[in-house]
């Protein structure tokens, strides 16, 4: 029930600061005094957060006998005679109050409002700490595995951290005790309580993952521009260097592949492209296209598009898988990105489309035609998504073209 062993119990292992943890324990003990007496204003609380104690002193001015105006700031001779003998008339008396004589329900209720304050404190304290840590690698220890979301417990702070299911990587598998490294993505109250979001998924993660790794970025030698992710799957970099004797892709990359393995096998394989940014927009996107190699770029800067020419063996290089790596180079470059066959590459067992046109519909070859496609294997060359992307034709219009085209050359094999 003291008051000074609840104080004592919560301030260990709180991250609060002492001018705050003193004005929160004067606040109480003052509400206390106010109750009791009807005001604080004669009253000195003393806190020592040292050693975890604290006293009340009750301060008036000694008057004669039978002077006593007003018993909250005046006390009589003879009663500060009964505290110090030593008293004299003017002098202000000193006395020691203790806290059992505020009454047991009123020490009960001040200890529970002793307990929010310290709690809420810490709350806030909490939400400031990782607030400014927003970017910021943790690492932590997998406490809980919930449907959507696993718990975590930061091994700096042992603070609680939640890890939701859409901050996780495509092939991410976490068991009760695993270490997962992570990035604090944002700090949001909820209920009055701070939770700390952490994502893997987040291009930050790739980031603080490549300054740890590259000890060039950490010094500043060389910048990171952008980053765009699809994370587990493909990653793209521009990096930049303010030093001509430094090569900022090699340095990212390091020795035989020695830096950039193990931020690709933290990300669970996801492919990392690191190439040179330039502020030549033709350049930058032969670059980012990589490992494609580009024939040809015609732009139209006021639409931020640009049409892509290159051979019948880089298209699919220049697409990637489920059109990943075009779908990156749009997102670094900010240009959109078409990519055409060059027509004088035309395969000798390739058949042009105005040669299906008693099965597919005039219009149809048409929308096809417009974007570079003029022949069957320069349509079957581009995934489903970059067909419906590029034309706007109907889905089931598409895998109608696809079986058409894909059809002729099964028969041809046959």
């Amino acid at each position: 029930m003291n008051l000074v062993d609840t104080f004592s119990e919560f301030k260990a292992g709180k991250n609060i600061d002492r001018p705050t943890m003193v004005r929160v324990l004067e606040d109480v003990f003052r509400t206390l005094i106010r109750k009791k007496f009807g005001s604080d204003e004669n009253f000195d609380v003393i806190v020592n957060t040292t050693k975890g104690d604290l006293e009340l002193w009750r301060v008036r001015e000694i008057v004669p006998d039978g002077e006593v105006t007003d018993d909250r700031s005046q006390i009589s001779i003879s009663e500060a005679f009964s505290i110090d003998e030593d008293y004299e008339i003017g002098e202000e008396c000193y006395e020691q109050l203790h806290l059992e004589d505020f009454g047991r329900r009123a020490i009960m209720a001040a200890r529970q409002t002793l307990i929010s304050r310290i709690m809420e404190l810490e709350k806030d304290e909490i939400y400031r700490q990782y607030n400014e840590r927003v970017g910021d690698i943790i690492v932590g220890e997998v406490h809980q595995i919930l449907k959507r979301e696993i718990l975590i417990v930061d091994d700096a702070t042992n603070n609680e951290l939640i890890l939701p299911r859409n901050e996780m990587i495509k092939g991410d598998y976490f068991r009760k005790g695993d270490m997962v490294k992570g990035v604090i993505r944002k700090v949001e109250m909820k209920n009055n309580n701070p939770v700390v979001i952490v994502s893997r998924t987040d291009s930050i993660f790739l980031e603080k993952l490549m300054e740890a790794e590259v000890p060039e970025i950490e010094d500043g030698l060389i910048n990171i521009k952008k980053i765009v992710r699809i994370p587990g799957e493909r990653a793209k970099v521009a990096v930049e260097s303010y030093d001509d004797r430094i090569d900022p892709v090699g340095a990212c990359v390091g020795m035989k592949g020695s830096r950039i393995h193990g931020i690709v096998r933290e990300l669970k394989n996801e492919n990392i492209d690191i190439v040179n940014y330039t502020a030549n927009t033709s350049l930058f996107i032969q670059r980012a296209l990589t490992p494609a190699k580009v024939s040809n770029i015609d732009l139209d800067n006021e639409k931020s598009r640009a049409a892509v020419y290159l051979k019948p063996d880089q298209v699919s290089l220049a697409i990637g898988k489920g059109g990943t790596n075009i779908k990156l180079a749009s997102r670094l470059t900010g240009f959109e990105i078409d990519v055409f066959r060059e027509n004088d590459e035309i395969e000798i067992d390739d058949v042009d489309l105005d040669e299906f046109s008693d099965e597919v519909a005039d219009w149809v070859i048409d929308a096809l035609k417009a974007i570079g496609c003029d022949t069957a294997r320069s349509v079957l060359s581009l995934s489903k998504e970059e067909l419906l992307r590029r034309t706007d034709l109907e889905d089931e219009t598409i895998d109608e073209i696809v079986s058409i085209l894909a059809a002729e050359f099964e028969e041809e094999e046959k």
